[in-house]
């Protein structure tokens, strides 16, 4: 119980001194402990030996196996942070091939193929082909970008891609030129890579766990545009129509471009013909070919201004 004061022995100044001892932290913060660490002797046997780093700055500690579930948190936590100081409301995702060129490079790739084998020089063609859907990615991003929505203080729609190359790179691209920003989930793999040009650095992430970094694809997802792709592209498609069939996600618009191409690869009608979906689940695919199809179909269903 606070102690009775009398006019006398209450002054401006004391009640300054009493507020900021109030708003004082009782323990430092981890990087002054760290800067204690630092400046503390280090010739000893003991101080110099691994046991004695802090846990926190330990990084052999940390990559131990028994230490998986501390990064996985890790993983989540950091992009979570990141992008709510970043006033990341939502997000429009996009996914797609890292191998499908720019239309700019088609001539090129064509031209190269000329001597391949029938078949090798088929698939370069095929690919080159699907150039458009390169064009259509960076529309939409720009589209949506150029629209600068803002709600409650946050921007929504901010685009969101792998941020590879290809199918990812035009949507970060289609942002970039349109003067905003644009998100990058990056995957650690075996060989050599890195964020594409477009990606605003400070919302570029990069992952260890294919888990995780497909969490934070759909956290803030308000929906989600899919273009032709292989197996990574197949595992996210399907994994955001389970998430909303089961009831685990509440439906937003999955936007799937390229009906000749998807309908070929995959049978949609056979899967409901045999039973293992039902005929309304294919409802939760929406079609589109341009980009201006796939903002139709978002604007509908969010019911905004086109």
């Amino acid at each position: 119980m606070a102690r009775e004061q009398s006019d006398t022995d209450e002054t401006p100044a004391t009640r300054a001194v009493d507020e900021a001892a109030l708003g004082d932290r009782k323990f430092y913060r981890a990087e002054q402990e760290a800067d204690f660490a630092d400046k503390q002797p280090q010739h000893t046997p003991q101080t110099a030996h691994p046991a004695y780093r802090l846990a926190f700055r330990d990084t052999d500690f940390l990559l131990r196996d028994e230490l998986r579930p501390v990064r996985f948190q890790l993983e989540l936590m950091k992009t979570e942070m990141l992008l709510d100081e970043a006033r990341v409301g939502s997000t429009l995702v996009m996914y797609g091939s890292a191998r499908i060129p720019p239309p700019e490079a088609t001539e090129i790739a064509l031209a190269g193929a000329k001597d391949l084998p029938a078949e090798e020089r088929e698939v370069v063609e095929r690919l080159a082909a699907k150039a458009k859907f390169y064009t259509e990615a960076y529309r939409l991003a720009r589209r949506v970008t150029e629209l600068s929505i803002i709600e409650d203080g946050r921007r929504q729609f901010v685009v969101c891609s792998g941020g590879g190359p290809s199918i990812m790179e035009a949507a970060n691209k289609g942002a970039s030129d349109a003067g905003g920003e644009s998100i990058g989930l990056n995957i650690v793999l075996p060989h050599e890579q890195a964020p594409n040009p477009y990606v605003t650095p400070y919302l570029a992430f990069q992952f260890h766990y294919f888990a995780l970094r497909k969490m934070h694809f759909l956290l803030r997802a308000k929906a989600v545009a899919v273009f032709p792709g292989g197996f990574g592209t197949f595992d996210e498609f399907f994994e955001l129509l389970t998430l909303i069939q089961t009831g685990k996600m509440k439906p937003i618009p999955v936007l799937l471009f390229g009906r000749e191409f998807w309908t070929q690869v995959i049978d949609f009608d056979a899967l409901a013909r045999e039973g293992v979906i039902s005929r309304k689940d294919l409802d939760l695919i929406t079609w589109c070919e341009t980009a201006e199809d796939a903002w139709a179909k978002i604007s509908d269903f969010y019911r905004l201004d086109r």
